[in-house]
């Protein structure tokens, strides 16, 4: 029975990381819909690319020390021993590799190819891992002595600050470190509008990302006997909040009204096992009009050139999801219980600063030793350029 159960499991999680790899051609598209028209090849190699770099950081170095699990030794070892947990390796990279490609979007447009893949290996191979094998490792003591301080461990189910606020908040640094794009601000203090290329694309990138966040959020429970159709339901439900927001805040705008949804997924996944449906659909609601409010306000007021709104996004919505899950998530709200709503800000702002920290470190760090973004010319011409960096020949261009 219990290679029964293993292989169940491990087809089950096999399944989970199917779709969330299907949520990175999520990624692409967004990206593709949203930049200038001269630069949606470079945003269709950039997402290709850095899951490639993540998944061999991720198989060398980072789930070894998120987890302590390593899988150097012999195929043979690998497939009778470790078959659950190599599919398990495959879910969870699915999840280290959105750490580039949130980031990806907040950069797009300026940032040069070879700069951005280090910082995906690094990211990926011990940044991101360290707070991976803190939250869902338990590792490092950390979770003890939150709990010994508030009488619960931080929870985050399927990654609210682990993933998204973490990914939001180096994107952001990673905005300010390269600056905005060449005449998006000008000098007489207007502001160059660079509307999306395809609403079209946009739009199939967000709903291949929603489809796909039932696997992100359904499969986290990571066994079958563990599944839960809660999950399932306030995944739903917080979408659909979301969504509605958006369109009236965001004056029918189908820029927002496709995000919207995002929004609503990015900060239900820390408590989508523990919410009522109602306050699944509250807390998708307020996402989306945080990122609304603070997408508008970041680029018209602060002039921070987030092109997707990464930090308003996955930044703020995943502080949001991390917080509010101690709050809908306690019986007074019709939760399952057993969060603290100290726990939930402890390990949120925890997340943020690790995430600023590991932000200042990689791109601060590339900056000091090469150029972080595109010259004048190159931004000008188009990022495709970059195209030249990975291979491509003149010949082969004029085939395209």
């Amino acid at each position: 029975m219990d290679q029964v159960k293993q292989g169940t499991d491990a087809l089950f999680i096999l399944l989970g990381a199917v779709m969330v790899l299907a949520m990175h051609a999520g990624f692409a598209f967004l990206e593709l819909g949203t930049v200038r028209k001269k630069n949606q090849v470079n945003a269709l190699v950039k997402i290709l690319v850095d899951f490639s770099v993540s998944t061999i950081a991720y198989f060398f170095i980072g789930y070894t020390v998120a987890y302590g699990v390593g899988f150097l030794s012999g195929a043979d070892t690998l497939a009778l021993k470790n078959g659950y947990e190599l599919v398990r390796f495959f879910f969870l990279l699915t999840f280290a590799a959105a750490i580039p490609a949130i980031v990806s979007g907040g950069i797009a447009e300026r940032a040069r190819f070879g700069p951005q893949l280090v910082a995906t290996a690094v990211l990926v191979g011990v940044a991101y891992p360290l707070l991976e094998g803190v939250v869902w490792g338990n590792r490092f003591g950390v979770q003890g002595w939150i709990k010994q301080l508030t009488g619960a461990e931080f929870h985050d189910f399927a990654g609210s600050v682990v993933v998204h606020a973490f990914g939001g908040w180096v994107g952001l640094i990673a905005v300010l470190m390269l600056g905005a794009r060449s005449n998006r601000y000008r000098k007489d203090g207007g502001i160059s509008a660079h509307p999306p290329s395809s609403i079209p694309f946009l739009a199939l990138g967000a709903w291949v990302l929603a489809v796909g966040w039932f696997g992100f959020n359904v499969m986290s429970a990571q066994t079958i006997d563990k599944i839960s159709g809660l999950v399932a339901v306030n995944s739903l439900m917080a979408m659909a909040g979301g969504t509605l927001v958006a369109v009236l805040l965001g004056r029918n705008d189908p820029g927002f009204a496709y995000n919207g949804p995002l929004a609503g997924l990015v900060a239900v996944c820390a408590g989508s096992d523990v919410m009522h449906p109602a306050g699944a659909l509250v807390v998708g609601g307020v996402a989306s009009a945080i990122f609304v409010s603070m997408f508008t306000l970041t680029q018209n007021r602060w002039k921070i050139d987030d092109v997707l709104g990464v930090w308003p996004l996955h930044g703020l919505c995943g502080a949001w999801g991390g917080i509010a899950c101690g709050i809908f998530g306690a019986k007074a709200l019709a939760g399952v219980g057993g969060v603290s709503l100290g726990a939930q800000v402890m390990g949120t702002l925890m997340g943020i600063g690790w995430a600023l920290i590991a932000g200042l470190v990689v791109y601060g760090g590339l900056k000091r030793v090469t150029s972080l973004r595109l010259t004048l010319e190159e931004e000008y011409e188009g990022a495709d350029l970059s195209i030249h960096r990975i291979g491509a020949t003149p010949e082969h261009e004029a085939n395209w």
